[in-house]
């Protein structure tokens, strides 16, 4: 804008007009003589924004899984045996699902999907043919925890919630509104992984168990300090560090 200020100001008065008027009398000469005119008012109609492209079922070399890719994925990797056998965060048969990821070492396209089984606290990892929807290999490892999920960060809020300590938690949130905790509606939370420090004595199993730290926000942008508490997954409980 600055540039464009400096050329017109540079101009004098005659050649302004001048331009003006070559301006106006171009694109009148160019106008189609469908050309919709101004409504009521000088207003232009409205042309509204085109629906959005459909997403294709199946992407193609290392474009991101699709939703139907994912699907597809999720049923071939939860096998009859994991599903009995896998236990989810809240204690339902069932692995707890975590995240999908395209593949990037096999030649075709694979999904590779990741599932926490609370009942060994191992981490499942299911790789899946994108295109057959066959399932190629299968992986699980104690010690491995990759980020939470939202539901497990809802779950942890709960357990906090629940527990004696969430007096804390109530205090710093009246502390941060100005008004008494009514309830979780309206809290954005997500959650960070905790691996037990050396001097820990309240999770020191964190890490070989799965543990979050939350990060809790109002609905108005207030963050909510809960930082000296962690909340152990596996075992249900929530802890103060110390």
């Amino acid at each position: 804008m600055g540039s464009y200020r400096k050329w017109g100001w540079g101009l004098g008065i005659a050649t302004v007009t001048a331009v003006s008027a070559f301006g106006i009398a171009s694109w009148q000469a160019n106008a189609a003589p469908g050309d919709p005119s101004p409504g009521v008012g000088g207003m232009l109609p409205k042309v509204s924004d085109p629906d959005p492209v459909p997403e294709a079922a199946a992407g193609t070399g290392s474009d991101a899984l699709t939703s139907t890719e994912v699907d597809k994925a999720r049923a071939a990797a939860l096998t009859p045996q994991l599903a009995a056998d896998a236990r989810g965060v809240t204690g339902e048969a069932g692995p707890e699902y975590l995240s999908a990821d395209l593949g990037l070492d096999g030649s075709g396209r694979e999904a590779e999907l990741y599932f926490y089984d609370y009942k060994t606290d191992k981490l499942v990892k299911q790789v899946v043919d994108a295109s057959t929807g066959k399932l190629v290999h299968s992986y699980s490892a104690t010690g491995m925890q990759p980020p939470a999920s939202p539901r497990e960060a809802t779950v942890a809020l709960d357990l906090l919630l629940a527990d004696p300590l969430s007096a804390g938690f109530k205090a710093a949130y009246a502390d941060a509104t100005g008004q008494a905790f009514a309830g979780k509606e309206g809290l954005n939370v997500t959650a960070h992984i905790y691996k037990a420090k050396p001097a820990d004595t309240g999770a020191s199993q964190c890490g070989k168990k799965r543990c979050v730290q939350l990060i809790v926000q109002t609905g108005d942008g207030q963050f909510i300090n809960v930082t000296d508490v962690v909340v152990d997954l596996s075992g249900r409980k929530v802890a103060r560090l110390s």
